[in-house]
């Protein structure tokens, strides 16, 4: 066996109630992402953990997502009647582990633990959720895969932008701590409630089961290409999602603007999100990602050179690094699944690789950024000198810089071909 179904997708369209369970479902799994790196590392500083421990302890558990995410995979497509089941356990899981971390609050082996659930069913429902794309649009054309990809993403964004705030606005009302601990018990609840109203999504024709999955065909189809540019992308990303409240409190002196930045800048990407969809399947992927990803490099450069205080420049860069993230998120996942669909590949394996790509960006940028800040005597919130600021200012600006040029390397050699035709 190859791994290529015998059966390929039927034609279909995406009916507005299925739209609404993408949003939903889109929104809560985000939750798991770039929020909870933004947070985690104050969260765990506030519980006396230190920078450097904090980003070894993220780099191990990506060790287990290595093992798990392929397997994860193997069983979606293995078993894909259990899908159901598997998308209820994904769901319970993180809620459960969201409880455990916020509302718990413990130790540093009860962090590793909560953070291992959450993890792990955050990998199962992404699989399952992007599988389930697949099968909504099935073999109707990129440019459905486009249009199903802005309207994914768009929820995922307004489920980052309220993860991302909610701490911080607990925080005021009720003390830092204690806002983390309602933050976890809401996110509990919010499982519960998101599964009761997606289960139609979950009961959608399961494709035939493949005995021997793997990925050979998805390399072969060009995904392994579209794997290196999701997961050289994404790193500047999750670099300056991990160091932002640092940045914004410490850097520009801030701290009470923090929110507000949030929000233009995860405003700005689910509000453009769409509209790069659209663009994209008009014009081609390569043809817009570029320009993007330059804005984004732009936005880089611009932050190294703010001095503190800058209020309303960094408001700018927040508008316009959002729209540019807003290209990323909708684009590259639509063309991921739209080569799967193409070659009538089985989803969870593949899915299974983009999660453990999307997952290993986040912590590539916790294990390298927080011990290097750590090392050169960063203390957040504390009294820092100007080269402990200026090491922030580094990887939090010119870092992100300089990684996101190999991708745009990749990125100018996709082919900018019409809709329905190879991608890469």
């Amino acid at each position: 066996m190859t791994g290529i179904s015998d059966s390929p997708p039927v034609r279909t369209a995406l009916r507005p109630s299925m739209g609404v369970q993408v949003f939903l479902v889109a929104g809560f799994l985000a939750s798991a992402g770039v929020p909870l790196y933004i947070h985690l590392p104050r969260f765990a500083a506030d519980l006396g953990m230190g920078l450097g421990a904090i980003g070894g302890m993220l780099a191990v558990l990506r060790l287990v997502d290595f093992v798990q995410d392929p397997v994860l995979g193997w069983a979606a497509d293995r078993f894909p009647r259990a899908r159901r089941a598997m998308a209820a356990a994904g769901f319970a899981g993180m809620g459960l582990g969201y409880a455990l971390v916020f509302a718990g609050q413990p130790g540093p082996w009860g962090l590793a633990l909560g953070l291992v659930l959450i993890f792990t069913a955050f990998s199962l429902g992404t699989i399952l959720f992007y599988g389930q794309g697949v099968a909504l649009v099935g073999d109707a054309g990129a440019g459905a895969h486009y249009r199903l990809g802005g309207l994914r993403e768009a929820g995922a964004l307004t489920g980052i932008v309220l993860a991302a705030l909610s701490p911080s606005l607990l925080a005021l009302w009720i003390g830092t701590l204690p806002g983390y601990a309602a933050y976890g018990l809401g996110l509990a609840g919010l499982a519960l409630a998101v599964w009761m109203l997606s289960r139609p999504l979950w009961s959608l024709p399961p494709p035939p089961p493949e005995p021997r999955p793997s990925l050979r065909p998805l390399m072969r189809a060009g995904g392994g290409y579209l794997l290196l540019i999701a997961l050289l992308n994404a790193v500047p990303v999750a670099i300056t999602s991990t160091l932002f409240l640092f940045f914004v409190e410490d850097r520009l002196q801030l701290p009470g603007l923090a929110g507000l930045y949030l929000v233009a800048f995860f405003a700005a990407a689910g509000l453009a999100a769409p509209v790069w969809s659209r663009l994209a399947a008009r014009f081609g992927a390569r043809r817009v990602l570029l320009p993007a990803m330059g804005l984004a490099v732009v936005c880089f450069i611009w932050a190294a050179l703010l001095p503190a205080g800058a209020g309303w420049q960094f408001a700018l860069i927040c508008l316009g690094s959002g729209l540019a993230l807003g290209a990323d998120m909708a684009i590259l996942p639509a063309l991921f699944a739209a080569t799967l669909a193409r070659a009538g590949l089985p989803t969870g394996l593949a899915f299974g690789a983009w999660s453990f790509a999307g997952k290993a960006s986040l912590a590539i940028a916790a294990a390298v950024a927080l011990p290097l800040l750590e090392r050169a005597g960063y203390d957040p919130g504390g009294a820092n000198d100007a080269q402990a600021l200026a090491a922030l200012n580094m990887a939090y600006a010119l870092l992100p810089c300089a990684l996101k040029l190999p991708a745009m390397l990749l990125v100018a050699r996709l082919k900018d071909t019409k809709i329905g035709e190879a991608d890469v």
